[in-house]
Order: structure tokens, then C-alpha cells, then sequence
């Protein structure tokens, strides 16, 4: 089955200041552009290839740091229908795995892999889940214009609520 995937590399949107170090605003803005960009063409699985980053002696971002990223693609658009696969090599400080973690905590669905062929088999299954319903529907009484809706007596509801109790005791 295809899928439509959209990859983001990390010199697309790690932006480094003049004395070499990273300029989160500057990183933020571009993560912003390349989201945004994804949910206006209709993309529903993403990836983040982080596998070219540096390891640093220290993390590269914080952990409000990371969680601020995860809110640019929330305020991007993405929700829960949309994949983001994040794939990493080394993730020394956690900060990778961290960001997955905050994304599914604000409702997103995200995920960090250190293999690349997990990671496309994640996000293409997340394009076969899409044409089955998530959620069963409940019945909705509809009633024709003129016609009035019948109400229950409170004493029915009333003994149907004594019954479950009794059940549950």
C-alpha cells in the first residue's frame, strides 16, 4: 500500500547561531514552517531524521525546550490522525525519546525509533487504520418536524438505576 510521507531532515530545521550553537527560536520557526507545510498539503504521516545530529556532551535542547517543539506542531495542526515518526541514532540524554513521550502526553501521536524500517512500517500502518472507524456511533433519535419525542417517566429511570446498583453489590 502507498504512503504519503513527508521527511524532515535535521539541517532543515536545526538552525545553528555564529558561534556555532543552536539558535532554538531560529529552530523552532523552521520546525513551524516544514509542520505547517505538512498539514496544508493534507500529509498525514511525517518524519523527523534526526540521525545526522552531533552527539553533544550535553542535550541539545531542554525539557521546556522539547516541549515547546511539541507544541509547534500542535499549533501546526497536527492531532491525533496525523503519524509523526521521529528516527534517531544515538539518544545519549533521552531528549528524543522525551519528545515522543510529551507529544503523546499533549494527544499527539508520535513516536521515536532508532530503526528506519520500524519507522516506515509504524507510519504506513497508520494509513490503513484510517479507513476503518475509530469509534463506534451511538443512535441518535431522530424525530419529524411537528412530531413530539417521548419522554420517560423518572420512575422508569429511577428503578434502572436501582437495578444496576444492585448488580454491582
Amino acid at each position: 500500500m502507498p504512503v504519503e510521507l513527508q521527511v524532515i531532515q535535521a539541517s532543515e530545521f536545526v538552525q545553528l547561531d555564529a558561534d556555532e550553537h543552536l539558535d532554538f527560536a531560529a529552530t523552532r520557526q523552521a520546525l513551524q514552517s516544514l509542520a505547517r507545510a505538512c498539514w496544508k498539503r493534507g500529509v498525514n504521516s511525517a518524519m523527523i531524521d534526526l540521525r545526522s545530529l552531533p552527539v553533544l556532551e550535553k542535550p541539545h535542547f531542554t525539557t521546556a525546550e522539547l516541549a515547546a517543539l511539541v507544541g509547534t506542531f500542535r499549533d501546526a495542526g497536527f492531532a491525533k490522525q496525523q503519524r509523526l515518526a521521529v528516527l534517531y541514532r544515538h539518544d545519549l540524554h533521552g531528549g528524543i525519546r522525551n519528545f515522543a513521550f510529551i507529544g503523546r502526553m499533549r494527544g499527539m501521536n508520535v513516536q521515536a525509533f532508532s530503526d528506519y524500517e520500524k519507522a516506515i512500517a509504524w507510519l504506513s500502518a497508520g494509513n490503513c487504520d484510517q479507513s476503518k472507524p475509530t469509534e463506534e456511533g451511538a443512535a441518535i433519535a431522530i424525530k419529524k418536524p411537528g412530531q413530539k419525542s417521548r419522554k420517560t417517566p423518572v420512575s422508569v429511570i429511577r428503578r434502572s438505576a436501582q437495578t444496576r446498583a444492585r448488580r454491582k453489590t
